[in-house]
This record gives C-alpha cells, sequence and structure tokens, in this order.
C-alpha cells in the first residue's frame, strides 16, 4: 500500500531530511511508484506539488529536496495505486477549502465498495476511494458546522467519521488544517517527537544522518509521523489499529481508540 509522512512543530521547519528518506520510497527501497505529492503549509498559504512520475525519478522530487521550505504542518504521500488510474487527477494529497481555511488529506489502504452520495459542497475530481472518503468526510463535516468549531469537539467528529469510513476496510490517513493534523491508523503508523537536548539520527532508506543539535534551538518540537519509521537509531512509537491522534506544536494533543 502507500506511504504517508507528516510533520507538525511549533516553529516553521523544513523536512528535507526526512524528505531524503522518504521519496526513496517511491520506487527505489519499496515498490510504491505510482506518483506522489507533498503540501506545505505557509500561514493561510499552501504549496502543493503533485507528481505522477515515482518519487525517485521525478524532477518535482528533486525541487522539494533542495528546497528548503519551512512550514508548522506537511503531509507527504507516495502511491501504490489500488483504485484509479495513475494521474494527477489521482495523486495525493487532496486539497479542499473548508471555513476558510485550506484543508489537506492523504490516505494509505483500500476501501472496498465505498461509494457514499453525491455530497452538496465537496465531489471527487478523481476516481480513488481516497478522494470520496475526503469528500465525505468534508461533506460531513460541513454540514454539521458553517464555522469551525471548539477542537475538541471537532476531534471527536473526525473520530467518529474515521470509525465509520475505517469500516470499509484500511483506512490510514492524514489531515491538517495547517494549524494541527489529525494522523489515523488502520494497520500501519508510526511517530516520534524530537525536542531537546537532540540527538543524530540515521535514515533507513539511505546512508545519511544528521544532528539536530546543530541545526535547532532548544525551544524546537518536531513531531514526524510515518507509515514506517525513518530512522534506525531512534524510538519511534507505533499507533494501535483504530486510534487517531492530534498532534499540535509538534506534540500530541487529543488521543483516541475505537473499542
Amino acid at each position: 500500500m502507500c506511504q504517508l509522512l507528516g510533520m507538525n512543530c511549533n516553529i516553521p521547519t523544513d523536512i528535507l531530511f526526512s524528505f531524503e528518506g522518504f521519496h526513496r520510497r517511491g520506487g527505489l527501497t519499496d515498490h510504491h511508484a505510482d506518483g506522489w505529492g507533498i503540501a506545505f503549509f505557509e500561514q493561510k498559504g499552501c504549496r502543493v506539488f503533485l507528481d505522477d512520475k515515482p518519487s525517485v525519478e521525478s524532477p518535482v522530487a528533486e525541487l522539494v529536496r533542495r528546497y528548503p521550505i519551512k512550514s508548522e504542518n506537511v503531509i507527504a504521500h507516495i502511491r501504490k495505486a489500488t483504485q484509479g488510474k495513475v494521474n494527477l487527477a489521482n495523486t495525493h494529497p487532496f486539497m479542499r477549502e473548508m471555513w476558510g481555511q485550506y484543508w489537506i488529506f492523504a490516505h494509505n489502504g483500500n476501501l472496498e465498495d465505498f461509494q457514499p452520495e453525491t455530497g452538496e459542497y465537496y465531489r471527487p475530481v478523481g476516481t480513488t476511494d481516497s478522494e470520496r472518503a475526503f469528500c465525505h468526510l468534508m461533506e460531513r463535516l460541513r454540514a454539521k458546522w458553517s464555522q469551525p468549531p471548539e477542537l475538541e469537539t471537532l476531534f471527536q467528529e473526525v473520530a467518529a467519521l474515521a470509525a465509520e469510513i475505517g469500516s470499509k476496510g484500511v483506512f490510514n490517513f492524514m489531515l491538517s488544517n495547517g494549524e494541527v493534523l489529525f494522523a489515523h491508523c488502520s494497520t500501519h503508523l508510526h511517530y516520534i517527537i524530537r525536542r531537546a537536548p537532540f540527538n543524530t539520527a540515521h535514515l533507513v532508506d539511505n546512508d545519511v544522518s544528521v544532528d539536530f543539535a546543530t541545526v535547532t534551538t532548544p525551544r524546537d518540537q518536531v513531531a514526524m509521523i510515518a507509515t514506517q519509521p525513518l530512522t534506525d537509531n531512534e524510538h519511534w512509537t507505533a499507533l494501535s489499529p483504530g486510534e487517531l491522534i492530534l498532534f499540535r506544536d509538534g506534540a500530541p494533543l487529543l488521543t483516541h481508540k475505537t473499542d
């Protein structure tokens, strides 16, 4: 299945080190070769880069590798197609507007026989189960509230929708509005919190290390979330199947586990 990567932090940070390993999973260290994409939030704006080429061969990935964009929330995705052709319309992450905010979504899994009713506000452009799930989730939230609810109330509703949609199959996903990042696990998802005192990290997918103490400040705090751990000398925490975590300012803020 697909590969997910997310970053949530308390100050704008670049993702170059993690992306150096992650992009290699798109056709080199793994067989996910059906396109890739990444979204960077910058205040209210959002940069989205998509390519239907394997990330290890993509000129767009090469641009991102050399472009130190600083962001507090990032979502990236490497696709292995299960539903829908390999094309840009079916490439994650997907973006929609709600409540005057951009929302970014990426999914790893397969939702069998998932055909929700056509929404009033949100409709898929492509033909993936992932985009259908995103539009359905957004439709339900928009129909329930015309303005953003309290964060804990929103979190509980996303947890309920994740359980509902997840009953149709594997539903690992990440969702962000640029302020917080939701991460939901059906099968495989891991996270690590990097904070002072910082250590040296070594990538699983490439013989590259970085001493974070030399490129951070003592107040920095960064949460990295990935389908599989990106480093082999740090402790990553595995989410449980059915678990939803909301990250803010580089740390878990809310957690829900479906029984």
